[in-house]
Order: C-alpha cells, then sequence, then structure tokens
C-alpha cells in the first residue's frame, strides 16, 4: 500500500487528492493536511466583498466529503518536511501541527510515499507596511477577508446616502504583487454597486497597479480576437474602466498603507501617495514558509524550495535574461528536480521567472505582477499530478505521460461586473497559451484562435453557472469527474 499526503486543499490540493483516491481505490491511503476546516471556491469571494453572495455560499466543510471519499483528513499546518527521513523514521516525513480546536497545537508525523504541496501561498501582507485586515486597507483573497471587506464597504455606503463624497482605492498593494484579475473585477463590482444605488455623483474610484499597461494581468497582457478585430488587453481593460468611470494609475508600486493614505514608488522613481476611504489591495504571494530537513537534521531548504518559499520542480531556474525566455522554461511535470516523490501544484511551485517584462525604477524596485497560477491551471496541474503518481504506483511508470505546461495550456477567465441575470456587464476571455510562445507564434505571441475576449451581460450567466458547477464537483457530487479542471 503506498501513502500519498496531500498538503493543501485549495483547488489544487483538492483536485490532487480527489483523483488520487477515485483512481487508487481502498489499496492505497490518501491523506490531506489542511489548516482550513473549509474548502472556498476562491472565484466567488468577490461576490461576498460585495454582499451578493454569503460566506457559506462559496464554501463547505472538507471533513464529511473526505470521510465519504475515504480519505483521512487532518486539520493542521505543514511545519517541517524531511524528505529522507531521519529521526529514528526510515521513510521520508513531514511534522504537521494541528489547527482545530480539540487539538490545536498537537503535533505528529506523517511519513509518506508521495508529497504533493499544494500549500496555496501565504497572503504576505507583512511585505507592505500597514497593508491588510486589522490595519488600513481590505482583502478578498480569503472569504473571511471578503465579509470584513463587505462590512466596509456596506459601511461606506451609508455615509455616501447621507451626502459624503468618497475615494476608493482598488489594486495591488505591492510592487510584485499578482492576482490582478481579483482586484479588476472588485473594482468592476464596486462600481456596478454604487450604480445600483444611483451614487455615482458621491463616489470617485481609482485603479492602482504594478501592471506596466492595463490588461497585463501578469501574463504580459494579450492580442484578443473581439467582433472581427485584433485588440491588445490594454484597450479592453481601459475601455472598461472608462465605461464605470474608474481612473487608474499603472507602473505603480504600493510600499506602504497608513489609515486613509496609500505610498507608492513609481516606475520612474518618484514617490507619490495616494488617499482613500476604502482600500482594497492585493498583497504580495509568498511560499508557505515549510522548511526542510535531511536525515542528519541539517537543514537543505534551498535545495527543496526558491527563495521565494515556493517548492521548485521542472523549471529552468537558471535565471536567463529576459530576451532568452522560453516556453519551455516552464514545468510541466512539477517533480521535484531533488527528490522524485515531491510534487508542487498550483501557486506552490516556483515560477522560473515572471511572464510580464520584469521592470525596475532607477531605485533598484522591480514593479512587475508575479505571475498567475490559480484558478483553472491549478486544478489542471492538480489532476495531471495525480494521474502521474497514480501511474507510478500502478504501473512503475516513470515517463510521465500526463503533462500540463503553462506554455502550452489555455485558460479562460470571466470578469463580472454585478450579480445577477438581467443586468450588469461582464468580460470574458480565453488565452492559449498562458505563457506567450513567441517563437510559434511570432506575430501575436499566442493562438488567435483561442485567445478570444468578448463583453456583455451573458458573461454574468457564465459565471453563474461555473460557480454552481465547480461547487457541485469539489462536493463529489454525481459525475464530478467529467467536469473539466
Amino acid at each position: 500500500m503506498a501513502k500519498i499526503v496531500v498538503l493543501g486543499a485549495g483547488i489544487s490540493g483538492h483536485t490532487a487528492a480527489a483523483f488520487l483516491k477515485k483512481k487508487l481505490g481502498r489499496n492505497h491511503e490518501v491523506v490531506v493536511v489542511s489548516p482550513s476546516a473549509y474548502y472556498q471556491w476562491i472565484p466567488s469571494n468577490i461576490w461576498v466583498g460585495v454582499g451578493k453572495m454569503s460566506i457559506d455560499q462559496v464554501r463547505f466543510k472538507l471533513k464529511p466529503v473526505y470521510d465519504r471519499w475515504k480519505i483521512d483528513f487532518k486539520q493542521a499546518r505543514a511545519t517541517q518536511l524531511f524528505p529522507e527521513g531521519g529521526n529514528g523514521f526510515s521513510k521520508p516525513y513531514v511534522e504537521i501541527e494541528y489547527t482545530n480546536e480539540d487539538q490545536r497545537g498537537t503535533k505528529e508525523v506523517v511519513e509518506y510515499d508521495y508529497l504533493v504541496n499544494a500549500t496555496g501561498p501565504k497572503l504576505n501582507f507583512e511585505a507592505t507596511e500597514g497593508l491588510g485586515p486589522g490595519k488600513n486597507s481590505y482583502s478578498v483573497c480569503s472569504c473571511d477577508h471578503a465579509v470584513v471587506t463587505w462590512e466596509a464597504l456596506k459601511s461606506c455606503f451609508s455615509r455616501m446616502e447621507k451626502g459624503e463624497k468618497l475615494k476608493f482605492l482598488i489594486g495591488t498593494g505591492h510592487p510584485g504583487a499578482t492576482c490582478q484579475g481579483a482586484a479588476f473585477e472588485y473594482a468592476l463590482n464596486v462600481a456596478h454597486q454604487i450604480k445600483v444605488r444611483g451614487l455615482q455623483d458621491k463616489a470617485e474610484i481609482t485603479w492602482i497597479s504594478n501592471e506596466y499597461e492595463l490588461g497585463d494581468f501578469g501574463m504580459g497582457g494579450a492580442f484578443i480576437k473581439r467582433g472581427g478585430y485584433i485588440t491588445p488587453t490594454k484597450v479592453f481593460s481601459e475601455s472598461i474602466f472608462a465605461e464605470y468611470g474608474i481612473r487608474w494609475i499603472k507602473r505603480a508600486g504600493v510600499n506602504k498603507v497608513e489609515p486613509g493614505m496609500a505610498y507608492y514608488e513609481t516606475l520612474e522613481g518618484e514617490q507619490k501617495s495616494q488617499a482613500f476611504d476604502f482600500a482594497m489591495l492585493i498583497p504580495a504571494f509568498a511560499g508557505a514558509g515549510l522548511k526542510a530537513f535531511n536525515k542528519n537534521g541539517e537543514e537543505i531548504t534551498s535545495l527543496v524550495f526558491a527563495p521565494s518559499g515556493f517548492m521548485k520542480v521542472d523549471a529552468d531556474y537558471s535565471g536567463k535574461a529576459f530576451e532568452d525566455w522560453s516556453v519551455d522554461d516552464w514545468p510541466s511535470t512539477y517533480q521535484n528536480p531533488a527528490f522524485s516523490n515531491l510534487f508542487a501544484t498550483g501557486i506552490a511551485f516556483a515560477p522560473p521567472h515572471q511572464i510580464s517584462k520584469p521592470m525596475k525604477s532607477p531605485n533598484g524596485t522591480l514593479i512587475t505582477p508575479a505571475p498567475p497560477r490559480t484558478g483553472m491551471p491549478s486544478g489542471v496541474i492538480g489532476k495531471i499530478v495525480a494521474l502521474n503518481i497514480v501511474e507510478l504506483i500502478k504501473d512503475g511508470r516513470t515517463d510521465f505521460r500526463h503533462k500540463a505546461s503553462m506554455g502550452r495550456m489555455g485558460a479562460a477567465c470571466v470578469v463580472s461586473a454585478g450579480y445577477g441575470m438581467i443586468s450588469g456587464n461582464a468580460a470574458t476571455m480565453t488565452v492559449y497559451p498562458i505563457v506567450p510562445d513567441w517563437q510559434k507564434y511570432p506575430t501575436w505571441g499566442r493562438d488567435l484562435k483561442y485567445t478570444v475576449g468578448e463583453a456583455g451581460l451573458a458573461g454574468h450567466w457564465i459565471k453563474i453557472f461555473l460557480h454552481y458547477m465547480f461547487i457541485h464537483k469539489a462536493k463529489g457530487y454525481p459525475f464530478w469527474w467529467l467536469l473539466p479542471e
């Protein structure tokens, strides 16, 4: 019997665990270690943050699902990794610390034959002074954050209804932050809710971002086919912001947030500030902080993890110049090069470099989005890693038939401005591949047959349909495995 431990139960880890157990059955053991009792469908946190969904519409408890699937669930966080074993253990193991109320603080050693690191990111609010919940800005990165954000936004609406004019600041809260798409969607939803309430004359909404141009989204922007024309996402995004009355600040690295004031450095090296009454700013992401040790107890974290804290996989980390970047730099099997029974999926794997061109200010500050690895790519990577481990265990195959390079993978994104079936607007976009391949597609970097975008009401219907479809899949309801990632 093989034992597979999955660290994390987000989109990638949950997908990996589901397919591992389905394919391996009762002859092998699957263990999931996650610090939260809940699975949450993160893309819908936007709607929690504007009061259109409750927290329990975007989350559910993991244990009942894992009990039904015969997966051993441990509500705990991984603290240390021993890929060579040691300390009396012949097999590799991970140390965990329970986070549930009954066992909080209790430590345990969990041995494994294979380990999937799907911890997701640490939301690194500390990287920006004064940023984050409990300090001077809000977040929609988790459903808990989104609930608090909605309460603050609701309070703003009340003040505006009494005649106050307020300033809203939405975007990225660090020079290297990613997830511009989530912040973009939240900005449009806030604008829509203000319009629904007839409060446009009481609001000034500003978008602030580390993108060189709007519509970069951490993937270097894109050219999309729309209505028979080829349009850069810069124009696509600027048009939507103009329609919603949102002004923008780009090429900005936020480095400090005080009550009512955000400070940022521009790509030209200037230090500027922007006042606000309400700010929702996405933090930088970092690895979960897992340390690794060899069998002698010596730290080998740098062998297993990149300096960012994300796990090294089959990528090219040689530090090439931008001009030499290639889609072949990107991993396809997500196997750790030092330990063949370690894999990293979703945000937990270390990308070889940015996708967007790195840009530095005269002060040496890198003001460039980190590569996005959330949503659809996370699910796809989780699935292919699970399928490769299954074939390793069952057939001894080491050739890894299942691959998912972001340089050869497409992605779809629906940015919905509102919630409902008959009002509002939504931008729907697909890109292929996620990482531009300028050798294969020298004119546009991507295949325009599959890189398309459109705005309109129908996007609402797609977004709502996807919400319920992916909740159905995550709960393991009938025929869940037939639904795409």
